[in-house]
């Protein structure tokens, strides 16, 4: 059981390296995100990279990781940097950072 009380919930830390700026790839993980119910952030780094965070069910985060790998048009992710963290329950939509 997670520190929010529900079972199989996790907390990732993705960083998208890649063609994953000046391509709504921000707005389109937002999207993808609330549609599964996810909580988070998502935000554009100095580097070019694309970090969010992304909290909830385990399978929904693994879908939205998987849509961003390769169904964001425009877009092509190279590489995806992902680190499991502690879920913060901060978080209760998803929304784009600056």
């Amino acid at each position: 059981m997670t520190a929010s009380g529900r079972v199989d919930e996790v907390g990732v830390r993705l960083v998208f390296t890649g063609r994953v700026q000046g391509v709504y790839f921000r707005m389109n993980t937002k999207e993808e995100a609330l549609r599964l119910g996810l909580r988070g952030w998502v935000r554009n780094l100095p580097d070019g990279r694309v970090e969010a965070w992304v909290e909830g069910d385990r399978r929904a985060v693994g879908q939205l990781l998987e849509y961003c790998q390769g169904d964001i048009p425009n877009a092509q992710v190279d590489m995806v940097d992902m680190e499991e963290g502690t879920i913060s329950g901060d978080y209760p939509s998803f929304e784009i950072r600056m």
